[in-house]
């Protein structure tokens, strides 16, 4: 008879079967369908119950970027999340402003304490000030520690940027009508019907539109098409509750226009992985957080600068998005294995529930997961909670990212150990809510105990 691994007693606190309610609970946001290479994503439910727990819990709203938002605002809307465990309002906030007195500390210095910031922003970062915003650049590695080069470099990158977009977003006919515009008669070139256009055989053959070669730039406008309409389409219906990202005001157009611009050109960079759906909803929180920077500067420069981070975040997930590596060590099945051996080794009782007993594969519920970096389990605001700790972990955005995967399940634990198949597949499909302090304090004791 195999023996049961003997749960940890830190797991058997009654706090992890009855979190508090949070006081500012508001209406539910529902994320956008969204259609991945396995299929649609089941859309989440207006309201569910608490892990662990009798208590309906409807999902919040997300806190306005209100230095650039131009609508006015509920005030239900703009309370924050409380960030620790088992404190009162007044607490929290006594403990925020300590932490961001200590993040504005550490940003002020000329040489910046990476280890030093990682460890701040991994308690949480406070939405005020853009502090976050300049934490995760730093995390990224897109600005250096050494502030003195900042100006230099940004410059430099959002000079590319522009580069990028002249470049791969131009319509070959603009190509031609530039063509067409540098004809004049001092070079020769015969004037058609006074009009400056050029004599079809003064057109090189790559910009013909009927050019069918592989160099040519309209054969390659037309092969771009498809991608581009898919990714119109996906932009359109990215977070359609939140003002920021929908409707039909300028603002919400030209925030569109922008992850549009951001997908296209990396689509284009990157022709071994080009667009793969669900990759508009990783980008989301990146450009939300840059573009709501109180620095004028950097709001306005928000897309350049969430291209790059865009960039430096995929590369630790680009190999989940590549279908031809799924079946390989570095592969989306390879990733989801090492998520199941992980609960394996901290929950053996639940692993060999869910997995023998209930013959729930981990990938019906971890693809998504772990694919769009949990941005369809959660409400924006705790995405943008749970990210400060993917991206300040050490180990990486990767094995942080499986550690709060894991904890997930261990925090549903006994609900899943009273389920079958169809209650748990059910559940993990569409999370319950819960006390994303409490998530992450778990995935940070399962970090600890791996390291041990």
């Amino acid at each position: 008879m195999v023996k049961k691994k003997r749960v940890p007693d830190w797991l058997n606190s009654p706090m992890w079967s009855s979190p508090s309610s949070p006081p500012w609970k508001s209406q539910s946001l529902s994320p956008p369908p969204s259609d991945h290479r396995t299929g649609g994503y089941p859309s989440k439910s207006s309201s569910v119950t608490s892990s662990d727990s009798s208590v309906t819990e409807q999902r919040f709203l997300l806190p306005p970027a209100a230095l650039i938002r131009p609508e006015p605002t509920l005030k239900s809307e703009i309370r924050v999340s409380s960030n620790r465990i088992g404190s009162s309002d007044n607490d929290s906030s006594v403990e925020d402003v300590s932490r961001q007195a200590q993040l504005l500390q550490e940003l002020s210095k000329k040489i910046i304490n990476l280890g030093e910031l990682r460890q701040l922003a991994s308690l949480g970062i406070p939405d005020a000030a853009g502090i976050r915003s300049t934490t995760w650049k730093l995390l990224l590695g897109y600005l250096p520690v050494d502030k003195r080069i900042w100006s230099a470099e940004l410059s430099k990158k959002r000079s590319q940027y522009k580069h990028f977009k002249e470049d791969l977003l131009t319509n070959p006919s603009e190509i031609t009508r530039k063509l067409e515009d540098s004809a004049s008669p001092k070079n020769g070139d015969q004037i058609i019907m006074g009009r400056g256009l050029l004599a079809r055989s003064k057109i090189p053959n790559g910009e013909h539109p009927l050019s069918l070669g592989n160099t040519s730039i309209w054969n390659q406008y037309f092969q771009d098409s498809e991608i581009i309409e898919q990714i119109d389409r996906d932009v359109k219906r990215t977070h359609p509750d939140i003002q920021f990202f929908s409707g039909d005001s300028a603002f919400a157009e030209a925030n569109r226009d922008s992850l549009k611009n951001i997908l296209i050109i990396f689509a284009k960079l990157n022709p071994g992985i080009r667009y793969v759906q669900g990759m508009n909803e990783i980008l989301a929180p990146l450009f939300y957080v840059f573009k709501s920077d109180p620095n004028e500067d950097y709001a306005v420069n928000a897309e350049a600068d969430t291209f790059f981070c865009f960039v430096e975040l995929l590369s630790d997930f680009r190999d989940n998005f590549c279908q031809q590596l799924d079946n390989s060590i570095v592969g989306i099945r390879s990733t989801i294995s090492r998520l199941s051996q992980l609960l394996k080794q901290h929950d053996e009782e639940l692993w060999r529930h869910l997995e023998v007993t209930t013959k729930v594969n981990p990938q019906f519920y971890a693809f998504r997961w772990i694919t769009l970096l949990l941005t369809q389990e959660f409400n924006f605001t705790d995405i943008l909670h749970i990210w400060d700790m993917l991206l300040s972990n050490p180990v990486g955005p990767r094995e942080t990212l499986l550690q709060v995967c894991c904890a997930m399940l261990i925090l549903v634990r006994r609900r899943l150990l009273a389920g079958d198949f169809t209650a748990n597949l059910k559940l993990l499909q569409s999370y319950p809510s819960t006390n994303v302090s409490h998530l992450l304090y778990v995935a940070n004791k399962l970090n600890s105990q791996s390291t041990h």
